[in-house]
């Protein structure tokens, strides 16, 4: 008997130091990938501050000797719907349009403003660089999981020059929805279902599409069970009820507060948004280049940025799965999260033919299976130089325009 009781203590040891083991590798995975990633997070926002400095120049006058306050640094970030997260963070949902920012953001914003001063602002602003930190580390190490090292730096590299990346240093959702996309992508992806659908529910909770990771979910979860009936009928199937709960507790909440469980999607009338066919504000958008004054005029190049940022993403996904760089079956997910999130973005324009893709551009850096797609491209130099320069360009003037006040989103 204490032989026996010897024998199973020492198991139990062997067991400890072996789940110990594993924690331990689990960490210095998560630390080898975040100082992987750490270069090229502070040079991003090294770029980002230069040019927040250099801004200034827009809003002086010509041999002015006059001095801005430093706050103004911060303050160039508060433009568009920065606002309308801070006004919710400090007087709720007031009015029902203002349901269609979902209810995440706010929320962290109302608790981490005490720590910042009282100021909403650099709330926001911490919250949206913390989650952009995070989302570098996660695809970082999704795609080096999956795929390769290289291609998982070039991932990320093409993810921040994209002329829209800046909206992730912006106190706007992309940064923490994306996170959480990534996050709950990651665990599904190695079978960790309750935790993959805890993240899904809090995406859901950050933004409408959120909803959409039931897609993939729901593929890696029958995938990963090999598609046998006997297997998928198991605890973890519940999880993917997690990942639509989020969007049903804010639909619950509409309903108390306004009378409208989907008060959030009706909320898009006020911005003169309506359900159309996907494809009709790609062919609105390339009918206003052509019926404007000319190339050069506003109209034609807001389009032009709007529509190539757009078909870009979506040649990327279709190369996804045709041609000699389709990923195998068993990265299927990624495709189907790419073109769910994709059709989901279209269906829903602007009445206005003039600017039918407006947001639209921002809107498709969440589409991340497009930049492992562009990763594998990447690897021929011409491809690598002529996105790396011509994006940046186009994030360069982007992020002036933003931060001068005007028109970009």
């Amino acid at each position: 008997m204490l032989a026996e009781h010897a024998e199973v203590t020492e198991k139990r040891e062997v067991v400890k130091k072996e789940e110990a083991g594993s924690k331990e590798q689990g960490w210095r995975k998560w630390g080898k990938a975040t100082l992987a990633v750490l270069p090229l997070y502070l040079g991003i926002h090294v770029a980002f501050f230069i040019i927040s400095c250099l801004a200034m120049l827009f809003r002086i006058d010509d041999f002015a000797w006059t001095n801005m306050p430093l706050s103004t640094l911060w303050q160039e970030w508060h433009h568009w719907d920065v606002g309308n997260y801070i006004v919710l963070a400090q007087h709720g949902y007031t009015a029902a349009w203002r349901t269609a920012f979902f209810p995440l953001q706010p929320m962290l914003i109302a608790a981490l403003t005490p720590l910042t001063h009282d100021n909403p602002l650099i709330a926001s602003m911490c919250i949206s660089n913390i989650a952009f930190l995070v989302l570098l580390v996660v695809f970082y190490q999704l795609v080096k999981e999956d795929f390769d090292q290289e291609r998982a730096e070039r991932a990320i590299l093409y993810l921040v020059v994209f002329p829209t990346a800046f909206f992730l240093a912006a106190g706007y959702t992309d940064a923490l929805f994306l996170a959480l996309a990534l996050s709950c992508f990651y665990n599904m992806r190695r079978g960790h279902w309750w935790l993959a659908g805890l993240f899904g529910f809090f995406a859901s909770l950050t933004r409408s599409a959120g909803v959409f990771l039931l897609v993939p979910f729901a593929y890696e979860y029958v995938r990963q069970r090999q598609f046998a009936l006997k297997r998928l009928l198991q605890p973890a199937v519940l999880s993917m009820g997690l990942v639509p709960l989020g969007t049903g507790l804010f639909a619950a909440y509409c309903y108390l507060r306004f009378g409208d469980p989907l008060a959030f999607s009706h909320a898009q009338a006020h911005w003169n948004r309506q359900l159309t066919f996907p494809w009709m504000g790609l062919l609105d958008s390339a009918l206003a280049v052509k019926r404007s004054s000319g190339f050069l005029s506003f109209q034609s190049l807001r389009n032009l940025i709007d529509l190539g940022c757009d078909l870009l993403i979506l040649g990327l996904l279709v190369l996804c799965f045709v041609g000699p760089w389709r990923l195998p079956r068993a990265y299927l997910s990624y495709v189907l999260y790419g073109l769910v999130l994709w059709l989901f973005f279209h269906l829903v324009t602007k009445t206005d033919e003039r600017y039918a893709l407006e947001s639209m551009s921002r809107y498709v850096i969440e589409l991340f299976p497009a930049f492992v797609l562009l990763a594998t491209l990447g690897r021929n130099k011409y491809v690598n130089y002529l996105y790396l320069m011509g994006s940046g360009a186009v994030l360069f003037f982007l992020l002036t325009q933003f931060l001068t006040g005007h028109w970009v989103l």
